[in-house]
């Protein structure tokens, strides 16, 4: 481990001295890239230099405890190195993580879908439900939301609603909650107060660039038709938004949030080159991993990730088994222990593997 950091510490510094040669300025390419690397090095670079002085701090604590002639500064080291020793295995695990080769998809926006699935009228309320917590996590984390398409429920909620989500690191932390939620709870619709159980399913998927894939639009039927969302004026009167279907793959994508037919097709187009990215994305993890499930799943609730129970005010998901009774605040956008804790457990997981830098 040692000599990784050295070669990341040497690596830092080579590129602390190209991003400030004036050919890479010039070149906004090479530039942000290089910026990005020195970012990210510079995290573990610092992380490095406390590792180096708790390791010396050791180091003479361990000496003065052997060489040392007063019993009085002996027994001060002693209890120094007590206070050492648990930091310096603190310090172990930070590195080690930060050593996790990092996913390459963890800085992109993304491109979020949530349905309703099983349950009807409720499903879609909960869909509606579901999509209003992730907004309001977006607003805490400063991040920029835009819907794309949606489907109204008949009684509220969505079947359906697209958005897309930018900011820093989005898909890193949005990535762990992909999959169907189940929700129990006595519905709007209920005159008999039962507790019925529905589910909506959620896709993250990290938003592609032209580079990413390649669409020939020669496989593309586009067809407009007229908004039905906020618009202003143009609403039910222009055919401004977008149906894109991929011929090859059957995919089907609209947009319908701009009043430019043109701007709804760049958008949808941006959809489904994500949609067709992340199936790229799952045949090479299946390949890596055959533990490693669709992103969607069928909406059905024998596929759950996580359960809300609104008569307990209780919330678990059942991947990592971590349960919490604070349902309210939950549903207000304070999913962040969830999504800290699932990034914990994976980059244990990813140790225990060996996966390192």
């Amino acid at each position: 481990m040692q000599d990784k950091l050295e070669a990341i510490k040497e690596r830092f510094e080579e590129v602390s001295q190209q991003i400030i040669q004036p050919e890479i300025v010039s070149d906004s390419t090479k530039y942000s890239k290089l910026s990005k690397e020195y970012k990210d090095l510079g995290k573990i670079v610092e992380q490095y230099a406390i590792y180096q002085k708790l390791q010396k701090d050791i180091a003479g604590t361990k000496d003065m405890i052997v060489n040392e002639k007063d019993e009085e500064l002996r027994q001060m080291a002693k209890e120094e190195l007590d206070e050492l020793l648990p930091k310096m295995e603190e310090m172990d695990l930070i590195i080690k993580e930060l050593l996790i080769p990092k996913d390459p998809n963890d800085s992109r926006n993304i491109i979020l879908e949530v349905r309703g699935g099983t349950g009807g009228d409720e499903a879609a309320i909960f869909a509606g439900d579901i999509f209003r917590m992730y907004q309001r996590f977006f607003e805490k984390m400063g991040w920029r939301s835009s819907i794309m398409d949606f489907t109204e429920g008949t009684n509220g909620g969505y079947k359906e609603i697209i958005c897309k989500v930018e900011g820093d690191d989005v898909y890193g932390k949005m990535k762990f909650e992909s999959g169907v939620h189940r929700v129990q709870r006595v519905p709007q619709t209920e005159s008999q107060g039962r507790i019925h159980t529905s589910a909506a399913s959620v896709a993250v998927l990290p938003e592609a660039e032209e580079v990413d894939v390649q669409i020939n639009m020669n496989d593309v039927r586009i067809d407009t038709f007229m908004s039905s969302g906020a618009g202003g004026q143009s609403v039910n009167t222009t055919y401004s938004a977008v149906r894109l279907t991929h011929i090859p793959s059957g995919l089907v994508v609209s947009c319908q949030d701009e009043r430019s037919q043109l701007k709804n097709k760049d958008k949808a187009l941006g959809v489904l080159r994500s949609r067709l990215y992340e199936i790229k994305l799952k045949e090479h993890n299946d390949a890596v991993s055959s533990q490693r499930k669709s992103m969607v799943g069928s909406g059905d609730r024998s596929d759950k990730i996580r359960t809300y129970n609104y008569p307990q005010s209780r919330i678990t998901d059942h991947r990592i088994g971590y349960t919490v009774y604070n349902l309210p605040a939950v549903m207000e956008g304070d999913i962040g222990e969830f999504i800290e804790r699932l990034r914990i457990a994976e980059n244990a997981e990813r140790m225990q593997e060996g996966e390192t830098i």
